[in-house]
Parts: structure tokens; C-alpha cells; sequence
């Protein structure tokens, strides 16, 4: 059995296209290796986590007497914006129920809304 010519160039053909479109497919982000998926889900399921977990720290400011909210959004505005997350961790508004410490990611999502919340009013 005589194989034909054009194998030859197709196969190679074929085997550099592979090639190509595995570079390709790697560097646009069109693939993604198993670590770099689980690291999106898990920045995806910390970002869901916060944003279910914020209005409670906002609930918890909001338990506070007006003239307490109105010292401690003042005191925020005036620090930097890591600062800002330390105030509404010290205060314990970033502690959910049922924990003992305040989350510091929380207290930071927290203080930019209570900020955003203030200055929209």
C-alpha cells in the first residue's frame, strides 16, 4: 500500500496548527489550566461572600445611635481608605454573629459602603 504525497505536508501541516492554536489559545485566555480556574472560583465566591455579608455590617452601624454614626462616618472620611476598614473592624460592625473577630475584607467592603451610603444622602 503506497501512502499518498500530500500526507506528508498535511500532517506536519496539521501538527504546527496544533501548535499554533495552542499558544494562541493559552496567551488570549481562550484556555485556562485547572489552578487558574479554581483561583477565578475562588475570588468568585469571595466576592459573593461579601456582598451577602455587607449589608449585615451596614445593619449593625445602622443599630448605633445617630450621633455615634454621624462621629464615626466623619472619622472615616478623614483616613485612608485601609484605615477606614480598621474603624469599622474596631468598632465590631465587620463581626458577623458567631464569630469572635471582625473579617478585615468585610470591614473594608463595609466602610466603602457606608461611605457611598453617606454621600449619597
Amino acid at each position: 500500500m503506497q501512502i499518498p504525497k500530500w500526507i506528508k505536508p498535511a500532517a506536519w501541516g496539521a501538527i504546527g496548527g496544533a501548535f499554533a492554536i495552542t499558544i494562541i489559545g493559552f496567551s488570549a485566555d481562550w484556555v485556562t489550566t485547572t489552578g487558574a480556574a479554581a483561583a477565578m472560583a475562588d475570588d468568585q465566591a469571595q466576592l459573593a461572600a461579601l456582598s451577602a455579608l455587607t449589608p449585615i455590617c451596614v445593619a449593625q452601624f445602622g443599630e448605633e445611635t445617630a450621633q455615634v454614626r454621624e462621629e464615626q462616618l466623619a472619622a472615616m472620611g478623614e483616613q485612608s481608605s485601609w484605615e477606614q476598614g480598621e474603624i469599622v473592624a474596631a468598632q465590631g460592625w465587620a463581626t458577623i454573629p458567631g464569630t469572635e473577630k471582625a473579617n478585615k475584607d468585610l470591614a473594608e467592603a463595609c466602610s466603602k459602603q457606608l461611605l457611598e451610603t453617606a454621600e449619597a444622602a
